[in-house]
């Protein structure tokens, strides 16, 4: 249930500044995530358990860990909803919209890992619900790229959303937004056609996504009016780009065996970033036991664990986050553990294309 205080950051900040009169709490969101959690991660450390196997069976079909998902569209919801109203309103400055906005897109981007989760699920019910998470965000496509393709070539230069070794964060953010959107798009009309079914049809994925996103916006648009459309935009903005930023992290620089016939090996755990860090793990879901997730996508969020043959983080998501925005500094720390993973053999490693000789010479020197 702690999951829950992601979404319930955006119902915070109205109380607190009118209970303290500070007005930094219409910052809540980037407070909590950029500064409260990592500096937790620290202290807290790791969580170190993992679920027993006789355990498993039990807690994928205990209903209490899907209600935690579900609770969050509601609470989510009703924060966007008092922030349009007071997007639109006098009482607040620009600054402290721009703080409300920034708090409404980071739980716009939770909100997208809690699609995630739901996505994955062959309930039908919970399928819909990933749809409406992601609403918020205008982030629709995503539940049928990340199923259908990002699942499917993972660690491999052929994935927009796996990031490469010498790729900065600025220069993955394009590839992987509008590689995505284009490799949804394609995914879903082949889809569709081998159904013998035009893109135009009610049972288009993408579509029904973004017509739930086009409702939402149309209803607080009515009620609302246009003042608080900027703000509304620059949320979608910050939501969808906290998801390429979380997906930058998890894949830097990992390249997936390559087999005698030329496919690509079966996702194992040594494909994705794990970090075992106790208190992101509760806002996210689990998102960080995310080699876990690649190697067995069918597992509930409850069930995943760590593994050592996962390489590991050298912190929690919200740290690492922090060191991608500044590119030198976070290839001086990620650089040379995607070398020590592959025994410094970046040959094995999915390298920037136009980066690869300068840095397989770099490390030849090196060795």
């Amino acid at each position: 249930m702690l999951g829950l205080i992601a979404p319930g950051c955006a119902l915070l900040p109205s109380q607190l500044v009118a209970r303290t009169g500070i007005e930094a709490f219409w910052w809540i969101g980037p407070i909590i995530v950029l500064i409260v959690i990592p500096l937790l991660d620290w202290f807290v450390g790791e969580d170190g358990t993992n679920p027993r196997d006789e355990d498993y069976e039990r807690l994928s079909h205990d209903r209490y860990y899907r209600w935690c998902t579900y609770l969050f569209l509601p609470i989510q919801l009703a924060g966007l909803v008092i922030a349009a109203y007071m997007w639109s309103g006098d009482e607040l400055g620009v600054v402290d919209k721009l703080g409300l906005a920034a708090t409404l897109g980071l739980v716009s981007g939770i909100g997208i890992n809690a699609a995630h989760e739901l996505g994955h699920r062959v309930e039908r019910l919970e399928r819909w619900l990933a749809k409406l998470a992601l609403a918020q965000s205008g982030y629709g496509h995503f539940f049928v790229e990340h199923n259908k393709g990002h699942h499917a070539r993972v660690a491999t230069p052929d994935d927009p959303a796996s990031a490469r070794l010498g790729e900065s964060l600025w220069t993955f953010l394009p590839r992987s937004i509008f590689g995505g959107l284009r490799s949804a798009i394609r995914l879903e009309r082949d889809r569709l056609h081998r159904k013998g079914l035009g893109w135009w049809n009610v049972r288009n994925n993408i579509l029904q996504a973004w017509s739930m996103t086009v409702v939402l916006y149309g209803a607080l648009l009515a009620v609302f009016g246009p003042r608080m459309v900027p703000y509304l935009l620059l949320q979608a903005v910050i939501g969808f780009g906290l998801l390429e930023t979380v997906n930058y992290v998890e894949h830097y620089g990992l390249l997936r065996r390559r087999l005698p016939g030329g496919r690509w090996a079966r996702c194992s755990p040594a494909d994705s970033w794990n970090s075992d860090r106790l208190v992101t793990n509760i806002f996210l879901f689990h998102l960080q036991r995310h080699s876990d997730h690649h190697a067995n996508p069918g597992r509930r969020y409850q069930t995943l664990r760590s593994t050592q043959e996962a390489p590991q983080l050298p912190a929690g998501y919200a740290t690492m986050i922090l060191l991608a925005t500044v590119p030198p500094l976070w290839r001086r720390v990620m650089d040379p553990k995607v070398a020590a993973h592959y025994a410094g053999d970046l040959g094995r490693a999915n390298i920037a294309p136009r980066k690869r000789e300068r840095t397989l010479a770099v490390y030849r020197l090196a060795g």
